[in-house]
């Protein structure tokens, strides 16, 4: 596997990021769904990175800096295909590595309250993510969990 900074120039990333907008439209109400989509993903306050398994794009995570010692888990995505295969604990734990390296102190993440998202909010709470209350622009939402960590 292979965890590398992305532009979101290429096709494939752009199509992954559209499958992930779609399903999070279907499965979340409007006013709740927080995925960023690809022009907010290329701004200078985020940091992208894509998951390859040879020349299969698998996954995807980003961070979007909120201030100079806290951070913004965002569009953190597995294929359907390659869920349960360890290729998010992989990325996440790159992830919270990157980070430390950029000298923030916490990283917060915003994901979805219902069973769907269970398994992420449970991959969260592995890495040493709480629940905790809204951060940055959210505002409290009962399709929303809000989770932090200390770094």
């Amino acid at each position: 596997m292979k965890i590398a900074v992305d532009d979101l120039c290429g096709p494939e990333i752009v199509r992954f990021l559209q499958e992930h907008v779609q399903q999070m439209q279907s499965i979340t109400p409007l006013e709740s769904k927080h995925a960023l989509d690809l022009d907010s993903l290329r701004k200078p306050d985020i940091t992208f990175w894509s998951v390859s398994d040879g020349n299969s794009l698998v996954g995807c995570g980003a961070i979007k800096r909120l201030d100079t010692g806290h951070a913004e888990l965002k569009s953190m995505r597995t294929r359907p295909s390659r869920k349960r295969s360890g290729i998010a604990s992989l990325l996440l734990e790159h992830i919270i590595a990157e980070a430390r390296r950029m000298h923030f102190t916490r990283l917060s993440l915003e994901t979805g309250a219902t069973e769907f998202f269970l398994p992420a909010r449970r991959l969260y709470e592995k890495f040493g993510f709480w629940q905790c209350e809204p951060f940055a622009d959210y505002q409290p939402d009962q399709n929303s969990t809000f989770m932090t960590r200390a770094l």
